[in-house]
């Protein structure tokens, strides 16, 4: 597994401004969107690529594309997608899957309840968001549907994780497929509610409010 924790004093001065807890909600999701951007910008290095020729107005020129088949961006329902547009702004080729997945909030324990994939993902790039990586159950639970459909390149890209979330799934997957995360930062721990700290809250009610 690889992770790639950023480095960058933009990612990390509009991190600062979506922690804070008086950032209102649209202002939440304007700085997801763009930090999305930055990280997708590190997350798709190794996107698969193949030569093009074309012609420039001065010669003929062998170029690069994006191979096919093309990645598929998989944003975890529903906080995930508020960072749909961001890789999609870098990716605007991608193709675009769901997957709908909820945490019990005493177990801290996964489950799914909704799919939008192909049912062979045999040779696909997948990208994963969702933008918290707290215990790693929610991404160990979508990375084992991704590989049952025959995926083997999985990249998480998240906005903050925690070592422990981290720690699971460089454990559990050390070997099973090719797993990336990227991360815009690696915070201190969870505490005893699962939440990560210092983190920004549950960004699902941050970005769209609570709905009783």
């Amino acid at each position: 597994m690889h992770l790639h924790a950023a480095d960058h004093p933009l990612i990390a001065h509009k991190l600062t401004v979506l922690r804070d807890r008086d950032t209102d909600s649209a202002r939440f999701r304007q700085l997801t969107e763009e930090l999305v951007m930055l990280l997708a910008y590190e997350a798709t290095r190794s996107l698969a690529v193949e030569d093009k020729q074309i012609s420039t107005p001065v010669s003929d020129f062998t170029g690069t594309r994006i191979a096919e088949p093309r990645p598929i961006v998989v944003p975890i329902l529903r906080a995930g997608l508020g960072m749909l547009d961001g890789m999609l702004r870098i990716l605007p080729t991608a193709e675009v899957g769901f997957l709908g997945m909820v945490r019990d909030e005493t177990t801290f324990e996964p489950s799914a309840y909704a799919d939008r994939l192909p049912e062979d993902l045999t040779g696909r790039q997948i990208f994963v968001v969702d933008p918290m990586l707290a215990t790693g159950g929610t991404l160990a639970m979508a990375i084992d549907f991704l590989l049952a459909r025959g995926a083997r390149d999985v990249t998480a890209v998240c906005l903050v994780s925690a070592p422990e979330g981290v720690e699971r799934i460089e454990r559990d997957y050390s070997d099973a497929a090719e797993v990336k995360i990227y991360t815009a930062a690696l915070d201190e721990r969870l505490n005893e509610k699962g939440y990560i700290v210092p983190g920004l809250g549950d960004a699902g009610d941050r970005m769209y409010g609570i709905v009783d």
